[in-house]
């Protein structure tokens, strides 16, 4: 697979859209999960995390580094309202899923998780 793909902006939204469904997905089409605390929440977090990391890489590329502060604090901001957002759509609009603030905890921390890789990272490998 050509290495050029990774900087181009398909793998944010290829990622964006794999949570949507992921979380779209009807309670009683989920797999068993296993059984151990907060398995769940750590779907969330890598979810999310994975989303700001992928987000911030794109973005630092097209826009520089002078507004990487910017872009970080942006697309932080952007990920968790949409970890929010998804939590409110399972609620009204998903069967057998439900909202739950622990869920959006995990969004949020995953988002936070994702912006501290890649400012360590730089988001420009």
């Amino acid at each position: 697979m050509n290495i050029q793909l990774f900087k181009t902006i398909w793998p944010a939204i290829i990622w964006s859209a794999l949570i949507f469904v992921l979380l779209s997905l009807p309670g009683s089409e989920l797999p068993e999960a296993p059984h151990f605390p907060l398995f769940d929440k750590m779907i969330h977090v890598f979810l999310f995390g994975a989303h700001v990391y992928l987000w911030n890489r794109y973005l630092v590329l097209r826009t520089g580094s002078d507004r990487r502060v910017w872009v970080f604090f942006l697309t932080f901001l952007v990920s968790c309202l949409y970890g929010i957002g998804m939590e409110y759509y399972q609620k009204y609009f998903v069967p057998n899923r439900g909202y739950e603030t622990g869920d959006m905890i995990a969004d949020i921390a995953g988002a936070l998780i994702g912006w501290w890789i890649s400012k360590k990272a730089g988001s420009d490998t």
